[in-house]
């Protein structure tokens, strides 16, 4: 496209205002429609001097030749006929998390999507930060090894969702990173996941996720509702260096660190005493400050730019909602190990 691609954002809730930002920051996108069916809170999100236009009415936004895309900030269970209604109107998607309120439902955008020759992609916004992108590499190239484990903590005391519960609120930030950085062709197998409501708010507000990844490495996430203390921290543990994210550490958000322990000899009868440890130095990559939504803006354009798909597309949602539906399962069956089938969308009959 010579132009600036046409984009609107429906929903001026939350989230909307922040994908208002960053479309009109982004060179290769021209915000065009603020559409919400509160009219004057979208003229307050957009303030006095703005030249997009409001609109209370979708099918009005959609019908309008000079919008090409879609970026959608409405609550979960809107997000299937919203983003169906623009598929099918001919526009390109990106939806905030989650793709949809089930594996069924984000099936069926993902499908349309494709008949259609539109990108789908997914607001995993975390996946968009200079830290996630760096530890994507480092996992990638192989510099930090084999992984050998993940750890994940994301805490802190925040809203109680009224519809869901703590893993469909808070883990698929987790899941969507551990999706993007992993090598290709590893995927969550099975899931355990363990609950608490303590304070009787008829959902989990505290729950840890055990993962079985396919190639046989455990991956584990703590989330909670109630902490005093705000914690988003993530560990990947390699066979060469380990590395820590603390999100909340402005300095220093990664350090990667050439410590850890080997095991030199195979014989079961010396295992014990032949365990060495690595204590080398840690390094903290220098990293950009910038603002992951603005990566993925630029990805979305730069995706139907180029007609390809983009990082977090919408197989990667698909994937993270497998992996919730089987950890709902899981929760209900008392913690046990449910396999995650659905991977991907399968092939079209």
């Amino acid at each position: 496209m010579d132009q600036p691609i046409g984009i609107a954002v429906v929903g001026a809730g939350y989230w909307g205002p922040n994908l208002v930002r960053n479309a009109q920051a982004t060179p290769a996108l021209k915000l065009r429609y603020l559409c919400d069916l509160d009219t004057e809170r979208a003229r307050r999100v957009l303030g006095d001097y703005s030249t997009v236009r409001v609109c209370g009415s979708l099918d009005d936004v959609l019908a309008d030749p000079a919008v090409d895309a879609v970026a959608i900030a409405t609550p979960a269970a809107t997000h299937l006929p919203v983003a169906l209604a623009a598929l099918r109107a001919g526009k390109h998607v990106l939806v905030e998390k989650p793709l949809a309120a089930n594996y069924a439902d984000g099936l069926e955008l993902v499908r349309e999507a494709e008949e259609r020759g539109l990108t789908l992609m997914l607001d995993h916004t975390f996946a968009y930060t200079p830290a996630v992108q760096h530890l994507r590499h480092l996992v990638r190239s192989g510099e930090i090894g084999t992984v050998r484990y993940l750890d994940s903590v994301r805490i802190n005391l925040g809203l109680v969702q009224p519809d869901v519960d703590v893993f469909w609120d808070l883990a698929p930030h987790d899941l969507s990173i551990f999706d993007a950085i992993l090598p290709d062709g590893v995927r969550v197998a099975r899931v355990s996941a363990h609950g608490s409501d303590p304070i009787g708010a008829g959902r989990a507000c505290v729950g840890h996720l055990t993962l079985e990844l396919s190639d046989g490495v455990l991956a584990h996430v703590h989330v909670n509702w109630l902490s005093p203390t705000k914690i988003r921290t993530m560990i990947v543990g390699g066979s060469r260096r380990t590395v820590v994210w603390d999100d909340l550490n402005a300095v220093q958000r990664l350090s990667v660190h050439d410590r850890g322990a080997d095991l030199a000899d195979s014989d079961e009868n010396r295992r014990q005493a032949i365990v060495s440890y690595r204590r080398g130095d840690t390094v903290a990559p220098a990293l950009p400050e910038r603002e992951a939504l603005r990566g993925v803006m630029a990805e979305f354009a730069a995706s139907i730019t180029e007609k390809r798909a983009p990082l977090t597309d919408g197989s990667s949602g698909l994937r993270v909602l497998a992996t919730l539906e089987a950890a709902s399962a899981s929760l209900a069956a008392g913690g046990e190990f449910v396999a995650v089938d659905r991977v991907g969308p399968p092939a079209t009959p």
